[in-house]
């Protein structure tokens, strides 16, 4: 996939022109890399339904849980409490935690959520 930019192009010197160039593959993968995922645990208010994802920008992904923007699983649960995350560096080692969090069980998940976050208060508003 090609990702592309616009990038001035110099006819003279009092003149520029913009081109579209391909951006070299090299500087978006280093940018991906240097990026956080947050892997998450989304619940309701009475913490009986439990949701696990993972997303680039944690603050934008919960306001769309809580904001019930689209369809699925968080809406129809009404799956709108944030009461655990995790920040990894790499997008892969994210989904493979996010992919071990939702294999393991119910009891497992609640452990891990009751260590990070005790009373299971809602962590939004300290994103």
């Amino acid at each position: 996939m090609k990702r592309f930019f616009l990038m001035p192009e110099a006819r003279g010197p009092r003149e520029a022109r913009m081109s579209l160039r391909a951006e070299p593959r090299e500087a978006w993968q280093s940018t991906i890399e240097m990026s956080q995922f947050y892997v998450y645990i989304m619940t309701c208010r009475n913490n009986t339904a439990l949701y696990t994802g993972v997303t680039r920008d944690l603050k934008k992904r919960a306001f769309e849980h809580r904001s019930k923007v689209s369809e699925g699983f968080t809406k129809r649960y009404n799956l709108t409490k944030l009461v655990y995350y995790e920040v990894l560096n790499d997008p892969n080692d994210a989904i493979a935690r996010e992919k071990q969090i939702k294999a393991g069980t119910r009891a497992r998940k609640i452990a891990l959520v009751s260590g990070f976050n005790p009373g299971r208060t809602d962590l939004y508003e300290r994103i």
